[in-house]
């Protein structure tokens, strides 16, 4: 008897250990089942995050405005050639269809060999479109120091207001339209201009805005653009 008195605490601290340990392995099975929920949910937001850049990820970098009936001039940006020939070709159908008076075309003012490019481009564009529709074209030309979209558009806005214009729109892929439009506005606000400005896009043959996904150019575009356009928003 004396010594199942003695055992008595031996057995309490026994029970209590395991039922301490029960408590330690439910919680813990709790904490686990708690954070494979999370993960799901996790995974679940990156896809769904994924699949809406997939979708609509084209997007993010499009910004077309509607056109009023009357435009002094449509601005055409540099780009690539295959996206500068659709560019020019935008604003042709904007002087066909009467909503532009003129075409300021951005183009630099020597190619590689040292050739000026105003009288090649003129040229080419009288050839492609007839005489009456590139009597309507001006060449604004750009020096080598312009490699950007920001700097392209203070040469631009020189070249605008030497033909007393109070109305633009300026034409580029239409990947580049948002970029575009936040430099084009910063650039405007700090010449303290009243010009009006409209942001016009042109399908570019080398950026397929459905299923950019799918095409090696179209993939390189966007990635590229969306660094851009963070750095721009970033620095405004």
């Amino acid at each position: 008897m004396e010594l199942l008195k003695h055992d008595e605490p031996s057995l309490n601290r026994s029970n209590k250990t395991n039922g301490q340990h029960f408590l330690d392995v439910r919680s813990s099975s709790y904490n686990v089942a708690r954070i494979l929920r999370l993960l799901l949910w996790s995974m679940l937001a990156l896809a769904l995050l994924v699949g809406a850049l997939l979708q609509w990820g084209s997007y993010l970098l499009i910004s077309d405005q509607p056109l009023p009936s009357h435009l002094d001039g449509a601005v055409v940006l540099q780009g690539s050639i295959l996206g500068q020939k659709a560019r020019v070709a935008g604003a042709v159908l904007l002087i066909q269809q009467g909503r532009a008076d003129k075409i300021l075309v951005s183009v630099p003012r020597e190619s590689y060999w040292g050739q000026a490019v105003a009288p090649v481009a003129y040229a080419y564009n009288e050839k492609l479109y007839g005489q009456e529709i590139v009597s309507h074209f001006i060449f604004c030309e750009t020096g080598d120091d312009v490699d950007s979209t920001e700097g392209e558009s203070k040469v631009l806005f020189e070249c605008i207001q030497a033909h007393g214009w109070h109305s633009i729109a300026v034409v580029t892929s239409d990947y580049h339209t948002r970029r575009a439009g936040i430099i084009w506005r910063q650039m405007l606000r700090e010449k303290h201009s009243s010009v009006q400005l409209w942001i016009h896009a042109v399908a570019d043959p080398e950026f397929r805005a459905s299923k950019w996904w799918r095409d090696r150019r179209s993939a390189k575009y966007w990635f590229l653009e969306c660094t851009k356009l963070m750095w721009t928003l970033v620095e405004r």
